[in-house]
């Protein structure tokens, strides 16, 4: 069951794990929260940091993949985008 919510993890995108990142943050400085949802948020949050930097850290690999090519364009090389090197 792990293996099958990584998977879940890894397909949400940029853009809704900062989102649902932001919210937690929003909700844990609430005060409303009793300690135990804190610590359920908290976990929740750091897994959406992991995936956002995770995301970014791909992101940044392909950018720097990109290189000029004799004639002036741009040209990108072919890169794994995922962790397991397909």
């Amino acid at each position: 069951k792990a293996k099958k919510t990584l998977r879940k993890s890894e397909e949400i995108s940029f853009e809704d794990a900062a989102e649902k990142l932001e919210f937690i943050v929003e909700a844990m400085e609430s005060d409303d929260l009793p300690l135990e949802k804190l610590l359920v948020q908290y976990e929740e949050g750091a897994k959406m940091l992991k995936i956002c930097e995770g995301k970014l850290e791909k992101a940044g690999k392909r950018i720097t993949q990109l290189e000029k090519s004799l004639d002036g364009e741009l040209s990108s090389k072919p890169v794994a985008l995922r962790e397991d090197g397909s």
